[in-house]
């Protein structure tokens, strides 16, 4: 049974924040909100967790798509090669937002993901998965509970996503109506940005 907590984005409650990042370092899973759609997430350090958020969604974890949620641009160098300038602006322009970019991977990252030539970073515009983010001291790994062969209202309807994941993960997070729009894309791991999926992010700002 997943335990269910109300956590206000306005305002997010530190004494909350820490009984996630608790169960975080235990290695448990955790679904929470973005400024896109709800999130499955676990700490990127965690190989078990990383091992049963895989198993979820019937992939082999080398070969898993994750996304890093990141606090901010500042830890970015640990998970991707040097930037140039260019790229940098672009980031810094669009996030915190409804964004994934595809970087370019260092040596660095995670042993699971060690032979992934490319990274995808999100700092999304939610201050609860930014509060998280930021107790915990690294990443979480994100992946998107939307379910392109069902009705999309469970994915937006904390109380609908505690019915579908009860028993699939430890804690379930009701920060509010999420959205039933995924986040925009953008490889930017090549010489020009490639629009990979047009998602809540306007591409207005490249």
């Amino acid at each position: 049974m997943a335990e269910f907590i109300r956590i206000y984005k306005e305002n997010p409650n530190p004494k909350e924040i820490n009984k996630v990042v608790k169960i975080l370092k235990k290695g448990g899973l955790i679904i929470y909100p973005t400024d896109t759609v709800y999130g499955l997430g676990c700490d990127i350090t965690n190989i078990k967790a990383l091992e049963k958020v895989a198993r979820i969604k019937g992939v082999k974890l080398e070969k898993a798509n994750f996304s890093f949620i990141c606090h901010d641009l500042s830890n970015l160098s640990d998970y991707v090669k040097q930037i140039d300038t260019s790229v940098f602006k672009i980031l810094k322009r669009a996030l915190p937002g409804p964004y994934t970019f595809i970087l370019p991977g260092s040596k660095s990252l995670p042993n699971p993901f060690k032979k992934k030539k490319t990274v995808g970073i999100r700092v999304p515009d939610n201050t609860i998965a930014l509060e998280i983010v930021k107790q915990l001291g690294n990443p979480i790994i994100s992946t998107s509970i939307h379910d392109e062969d069902e009705v999309l209202e469970y994915t937006t309807d904390p109380e609908l996503i505690l019915e579908k994941w009860d028993n699939l993960v430890d804690l379930v997070i009701d920060g509010g109506y999420g959205d039933n729009e995924a986040s925009t894309v953008i490889d930017l791991s090549e010489e020009e940005p490639i629009v990979v999926r047009e998602g809540k992010g306007s591409l207005e700002i490249f």
